[in-house]
């Protein structure tokens, strides 16, 4: 791992990753995921331009089995929302010119999961909070838990105002084939987990299309007087739970 000369040396010999004066988590996966890695990844987010940071160690991996631990994120890909999606929420921290060649990235992004990756989610709602990077590779493995979600300040790899998270690199193998094993049965267990990788694939589609003028026309509109309409209705719910007295007036 790259050490920074205003850092201690010392400092990385912990297992912390804060993406701060401790390494970052971004570094640790670079490091990690090599031809044919098994990567398998519990996290509230997952976006687009986090895989486009790290598209060339990516490309490389034999799968990745990601998992949401929240299932609106899921349920709810509505391309003409106004809600921020889990997939693109993390546009901070980019260049403009990155932001504005979204089209493509989500074109690559999907055109990768479509070859090594299977999308699932819990079905609970505020169920499964943790966040977990476990790779194995030629028989050996290595894992990180903590807070870190697949984003781009979450992996610390925006150029400034990354997160301060708090990850542990887990160093016994023990633990870490204990890691493996839990996912795998969160992972299989058709109870507490649905597929997700269609919807996730359909909304890519739909985000790295082409759009009719009069989607973008009243998308535009929508955008410029959002704030106004957010005020109407809350004007509307107030006055359905106020009392008016019929009056001449």
């Amino acid at each position: 791992m790259r050490t920074s000369t205003s850092v201690p040396k010392s400092l990385f010999l912990s297992g912390i990753r804060d993406n701060h004066t401790r390494g970052r988590v971004a570094d640790f996966l670079k490091s990690e995921l090599g031809e044919g890695a098994d990567l398998s990844v519990v996290s509230a987010f997952f976006t687009i331009y986090a895989h486009h940071a790290l598209k060339e160690e990516l490309s490389r991996i034999g799968r990745l089995r990601f998992l949401f631990g929240e299932p609106r994120f899921v349920k709810h890909l509505d391309p003409e929302s106004a809600e921020a999606k889990a997939f693109l929420v993390d546009a901070s921290g980019l260049q403009l010119a990155k932001v504005l060649s979204q089209k493509p990235i989500a074109r690559d992004c999907a055109e990768w999961i479509r070859q090594k990756v299977r999308i699932r989610s819990v079905r609970q709602s505020n169920f499964l909070h943790g966040k977990l990077y476990h790779l194995a590779r030629e028989g050996a493995a290595a894992a990180l838990l903590g807070s870190s979600n697949f984003t781009v300040r979450g992996l610390g790899l925006a150029q400034h105002g990354n997160n301060l998270e708090l990850n542990l690199i887990v160093d016994r193998d023990r633990d870490r084939a204990d890691l493996k094993a839990w996912f795998d049965e969160l992972w299989n267990n058709p109870e507490l987990v649905e597929d997700g990788t269609e919807e996730v694939l359909l909304y890519l589609e739909q985000v790295y299309g082409n759009q009719a003028p009069e989607f973008v026309y009243y998308k535009t509109l929508f955008h410029l007087f959002e704030a106004y309409l957010d005020a109407t209705g809350k004007t509307d719910a107030e006055l359905e739970q106020t009392s008016l007295f019929e009056t001449e007036i």
